[in-house]
């Protein structure tokens, strides 16, 4: 049986924009120039303006984002870097990559994002930074964070991979630290292919970051660094730049399904927290239940689709064993009991009322 509704369709959320995508491709064609030229230039300006940084800098990917942030930083081999226990597993690939320790703390687990109050306790003297995570579209406690950072002088990270445009107190993620997006394709800001960026102020890092990016050049066949080779290509940036002109209006719609569901879905089922200081995007809209599993056979047996966001948190993957030792809880909790809803582009405010009758009937 086909789904009534799908998790996810990528080919019908982006016949939104087929005729613009088919102009920019053909504008690259065309330009015959297909590495770092006009279009990665004036997503970077453009992208960049809507976070309100003074720079972005295109890369490859996410996870290319931060190690790209690690690298400019250049921390010494074995310094720790804070970050959330049930974050995906990029987060802390990038750490591992860099030869860094991955320091986890655990979430709050209303909000899944990084508990502030347990921040501190875990700093140590090989503390070097603190990468924030802001999980399924909703932005960390800032100030809290920030406030830590600047008493321990430590530099911010911000893992904004899911968090194209949130908020915390009318203040864009990615414009508090350094900032790392990933434009993976189902992202409130995707891709038709892996592409990502880096968000900054500082000029130093801008310059270190552009030329890690390309082999660690700034002049041809002039090496400074040991690089990568980890640049957003034109076809991407032209496809990026098509959708970033849609991008308020897919946040707008996303909040609109999102509130159909938290009006309406019954007390069985945990929803995401809405509070004024948080502005959220629901690239994920998560809820919990005690016996999701289950859950999730009802709603697929009703002909509906959903994922889970993530079954296994990092310190219990098979990579992480002898890596990352201690036991997280609350991470726990959230990774047994999550379950993230149809939430896309695609989507209707009929297709999350049908859903929500028929949830609320498990």
């Amino acid at each position: 049986m086909n789904p009534i509704i799908e998790y996810e369709n990528l080919k019908n959320t982006n016949k939104n924009f087929q005729d613009d995508y088919l102009r920019a491709f053909k504008e690259v064609i065309d330009s015959g120039w297909y590495i770092l030229g006009d279009k990665v230039k004036t997503f970077e300006t453009e992208f960049a303006d809507f976070i309100e940084t003074k720079y972005s800098i295109g890369v490859a990917s996410g996870l290319d984002a931060l190690i790209l942030i690690l690298k400019g930083f250049d921390f010494p081999v074995g310094s720790e870097i804070i970050v959330p226990s049930n974050t995906y597993i990029a987060t802390i690939l990038s750490i591992l990559h860099c030869n860094l320790i991955p320091r986890l703390v655990e979430p709050e687990l209303e909000t899944y994002n990084i508990n502030p109050s347990l921040i501190e306790e875990n700093i140590t003297k090989k503390t070097k930074a603190i990468l924030a995570v802001h999980l399924y579209g909703k932005s960390c406690n800032m100030e809290a964070i920030m406030n830590i950072a600047y008493t321990y002088q430590l530099p911010v990270i911000e893992d904004c991979a899911q968090a194209h445009g949130a908020k915390f107190r009318d203040k864009k993620v990615g414009s508090f630290g350094v900032g790392a997006f990933s434009f993976y394709p189902t992202k409130n800001l995707g891709a038709l292919g892996d592409a990502g960026a880096i968000t900054t102020n500082s000029n130093d890092l801008l310059q270190k970051i552009r030329a890690l990016r390309n082999y660690g050049s700034t002049t041809k066949y002039q090496n400074e660094y040991i690089g990568y080779n980890s640049r957003l290509d034109e076809l991407q940036a032209a496809f990026l730049l098509v959708k970033l002109k849609y991008l308020s209006e897919i946040i707008i719609h996303k909040r609109k399904l999102a509130a159909i569901y938290l009006s309406s879905l019954k007390q069985d089922f945990i929803c995401p927290i809405a509070d004024e200081d948080y502005f959220d995007v629901y690239h994920i809209f998560n809820i919990r239940h005690p016996r999701r599993d289950q859950l999730k056979k009802y709603l697929l047996k009703c002909g509906i689709e959903t994922e889970i966001h993530y079954p296994i948190p990092p310190h219990k993957q098979t990579a992480m064993q002898g890596i990352i030792e201690g036991t997280y809880p609350i991470s726990e909790e959230i990774h047994q009991t999550t379950l993230s809803l149809p939430i896309s582009f695609g989507h209707t405010e009929n297709d999350v009322l049908r859903l929500t009758e028929v949830l609320n009937k498990f």
